[in-house]
């Protein structure tokens, strides 16, 4: 199962592994605090980042942009195929808006892709059940 949750809500033992998935760090929290590995460059882009939080897109525009960037770099996001397809992953964010994140779109991408691939497919053979977030 993938999970999305915000870096400053309790570790959980259902968490599974952990990976943050924004471009920077978040604020007041240490390596140790985090109890997860760091992915930047599965993050969207700088320049779409920064756009999405000036308001120069709006969220379903950013989705769609940062779709288009995970299309174009599978090299950074598939290695969270083969960690869903070994157990639970959560995707971890520093943003206040539990709605309006890239996790979220993450999660998403990663589940549609694991049900395109397939079971025997993926590089671990995923034989989990992704669950809508």
């Amino acid at each position: 199962m993938i999970r999305c949750k915000r870096v400053y809500d309790p570790v959980a033992v259902e968490d599974g592994q952990r990976v943050l998935v924004d471009r920077l760090w978040p604020r007041n929290k240490r390596k140790e605090q985090l109890q997860a590995l760091w992915l930047p460059e599965v993050a969207p882009s700088t320049a779409l980042r920064q756009a999405f939080h000036k308001g120069e897109v709006d969220f379903a525009g950013f989705a769609e942009r940062y779709r288009q960037e995970l299309a174009a770099r599978p090299e950074h996001w598939w290695s969270l195929l083969g960690m869903a397809g070994k157990g639970d992953l959560t995707l971890v964010y520093a943003g206040k808006d539990t709605e309006h994140n890239n996790a979220l779109i993450l999660a998403q991408w990663l589940e549609d892709e694991l049900d395109r691939q397939g079971p025997m497919s993926s590089p671990v053979c995923y034989a989990g059940e992704v669950k809508p977030l």
